[in-house]
């Protein structure tokens, strides 16, 4: 396994006080508000590449961290793609470029009512989730960015993952495919590097089902539909995902009870199979 990279909140953070100044000294070196500089170390905004790049002048950061974190900056800037250009690229391009914005965050929370999410995938389904749509050298190359994604649940950060139980009823491949599946996210939730969570069919709810999404911190969401995939940076919109996490958070099971309504619904698997 690769050696997951730090947060870029967590690197800023740590290049200052290695340097050994106040936030609101480094605000000033760098030009910029106090607020700004410590809401970036929080991981509640996302710092342009311009002022990452500042910030690492004043706490003279080798050129080789600079371009890094100015990197990550520039990979949590707000940007749409389509899914025929993802694929005309490769699907593996949108996965590393995933892995880049997951990497600069301390604090990944995921919710999916329709698909099991990619971080926790198996590479069966992942195969059978892709299946013709990508030629058969894009296809294992896709397999294996996603697959390297999954790095980061070992990396300490704190991720919470949320399916509701349509996601893990949907037969991706065959009733195999997905007994082997449930079994990897109850394997998942024993290890105690995430958190997992169902929603079930029977729990009353009040809001909808949304469409998947990520949320990076408190500072990116990435959505992603039929036709594109959006990572979005605005407050505004941010909040009403923020919001949104919140609601749902009593429908959610967590722990012994979720990995009851997993071996249920693999023990089902295994009987249709």
């Amino acid at each position: 396994m690769t050696t997951p990279t730090p947060p870029l909140s967590t690197a800023l953070r740590t290049l200052r006080e290695d340097f050994g100044i106040s936030g609101n000294e480094a605000a000033k070196r760098a030009g910029l508000s106090q607020s700004k500089v410590s809401r970036a170390e929080r991981g509640a905004f996302a710092p342009s590449p311009e002022d990452v790049a500042e910030l690492c002048r004043v706490y003279r950061a080798p050129a080789t961290v600079r371009r890094e974190l100015m990197q990550m900056a520039q990979d949590l800037k707000e940007a749409s793609h389509s899914a025929r250009m993802t694929l005309q690229r490769g699907g593996w391009w949108m996965q590393e470029r995933i892995g880049k914005i997951e990497r600069t965050a301390a604090r990944l929370r995921e919710f999916s009512p329709s698909i099991v999410v990619g971080l926790v995938q198996t590479p069966d389904y992942i195969r059978a989730l892709f299946g013709d749509s990508l030629p058969p050298e894009d296809l294992e190359r896709t397999v294996q960015a996603r697959l390297l994604r999954q790095d980061i649940l070992t990396s300490g950060r704190t991720i919470d993952i949320v399916m509701a139980e349509g996601a893990l009823r949907w037969c991706m491949g065959s009733p195999d495919i997905m007994a082997g599946q449930l079994a990897h996210l109850i394997d998942i939730s024993q290890a105690g590097h995430v958190r997992l969570g169902i929603i079930p069919f029977t729990t009353p709810a009040t809001v909808p089902a949304l469409h998947p999404f990520a949320i990076y911190d408190s500072r990116a969401v990435l959505v992603g539909t039929i036709n594109a995939t959006a990572l979005i940076t605005d407050a505004q919109n941010l909040r009403d995902y923020e919001d949104y996490w919140t609601e749902i958070q009593d429908l959610i099971t967590w722990g012994d009870g979720a990995r009851t309504h997993l071996e249920r619904i693999r023990h089902d698997f295994l009987q249709g199979a």
